[in-house]
């Protein structure tokens, strides 16, 4: 691997290789499209196949044919290449049934084919890592923007510092960078519109040079749409046709899978629940307006109020401190505990009314709060919610940590490669 993680010449000829694998072919510009080729309906099945795929598990040819309802033979047709390829591997066959037969031999995503880049980007930090085509996570990065930075080139050295640290340890050409952004993002171009929290960032064209300073496709989305992805393809909502993600922390945000298709609105600009309403001339927001669910479900709203309470630490507090201090039963904990589990459930019983995605996990604070927390916001959004046949709302705890989203930034990648629907 050349410096800064560009490919060498001899990785670009492999790296091309795989490009043209996944690749439909590039139609000249300006003609009208007509019937569907028969290469992008090879794509299509392709992508098909491989989403029943990773649904499943480790899976046989004759499992995937039987999921899939079409014959071995059009099965091996579509797996054969990849097998060839080194993106799928075949394992030691099952042992024989009674009735006899094959032994099943479980294909899955082989463990050493191309890595992909992941770039988590928050407003303070940037973390990077590879991940496997089965969700190995590896060869972790992380820096902290130097907090004295007055332009964006500073934030951007530490970027491309942190990336081409864990470009070095690929040991083959990696398939891309996918990059779960914190802030506003525009994903045609793979640009950030605004971070609340680092207005240097601003207007910066990130994917566009990622792609020119290290020759990797590069796809850039919002931080909880990347969670999202990151719950479909390797976590919590595999299999799912419907669901939600909410994320707290310092900013709060969500993302919706609906009818099996992760839902982006133009240019990516759906998604931005922190600053949906919830209160009629409220409290302002960091984006300048009034009464936005991010000002009183965010841990700012959490630490401004235990102060009032006179809770220890209430400038460091976090949903498990808070946990924590209402089971030793401090003064006010308990109090303020049910008040930010309902200020958490009025926002989800508003995206409950309106998209009704009835499974939803949340990730970032919110999950130090553990069964406690979590059996409280439940509480508050059965409260909310109207009941309705086949409507009943199940919640769950994602990740405390970022696991989830580097691995969506990865599926980003991933998803566009192989042609999964996203």
């Amino acid at each position: 691997m050349a410096s800064e993680g560009r490919p060498s010449d001899s990785d670009k000829g492999s790296l091309a290789a795989i490009n043209e694998l996944f690749d439909e072919p590039v139609r000249p510009r300006g003609r009208n499209r007509g019937l569907i080729s028969s290469s992008a309906i090879g794509l299509a099945n392709r992508g098909r196949v491989l989403q029943v795929l990773f649904d499943l598990g480790p899976t046989s040819r004759a499992e995937l044919a039987r999921h899939v309802g079409v014959n071995r033979a059009t099965i091996s047709g579509i797996v054969q290449p990849l097998i060839d390829q080194g993106i799928l591997v075949e394992n030691d066959p099952l042992p024989s049934k009674e009735s006899g037969g094959k032994p099943a031999r479980p294909m899955w995503f082989a463990q050493d084919a191309a890595p992909i880049c992941a770039v988590l980007l928050m407003h303070d930090s940037v973390q990077c890592c590879l991940v496997s085509l089965d969700g190995t996570i590896t060869a972790e990065a992380k820096a902290a923007f130097p907090p004295d930075a007055a332009s964006v080139g500073t934030l951007a050295e530490t970027i491309y510092a942190s990336i081409g640290q864990t470009l070095k340890h690929a040991h083959r050409p990696p398939l891309g960078i996918g990059v779960a952004a914190g802030g506003m993002i525009d994903t045609d171009n793979g640009s950030i519109v605004a971070v609340n929290l680092a207005p240097l960032l601003a207007g910066f064209p990130l994917g566009a040079e990622l792609t020119r300073r290290f020759g990797l496709t590069t796809r850039v989305d919002h931080h909880p749409r990347a969670l999202l992805v990151g719950d479909r393809w390797f976590g919590i909502g595999r299999g799912k046709r419907n669901f939600a993600v909410i994320y707290t922390g310092e900013v709060l945000g969500g993302a919706l899978f609906l009818d099996g298709h992760l839902y982006r609105g133009p240019a990516g600009a759906g998604g931005e629940l922190g600053h949906t309403f919830v209160q009629v001339d409220g409290g302002v927001c960091r984006c300048g307006r009034r009464g936005c669910w991010e000002t009183i479900a965010t841990l700012g709203w959490l630490r401004r109020e235990a102060e009032i309470a006179g809770l220890p630490s209430a400038g460091a507090l976090d949903s498990r401190q808070l946990v924590t201090l209402a089971e030793e039963g401090a003064a006010g904990a308990v109090d303020l505990l049910d008040r930010y589990a309902r200020n958490v459930a009025i926002g989800i019983a508003n995206l409950q009314q309106t998209m009704a995605p009835n499974f939803i996990v949340l990730h970032g604070d919110v999950v130090g709060g553990g069964p406690r927390l979590l059996d409280a916001i439940a509480v508050h959004v059965r409260e909310l919610v109207p009941w309705r046949p086949g409507g009943d709302i199940e919640l769950v705890m994602g990740d405390l940590e970022d696991r989830a989203a580097l691995k969506g930034a990865a599926g980003l990648v991933l998803s566009e490669l192989l042609h999964f629907t996203l």
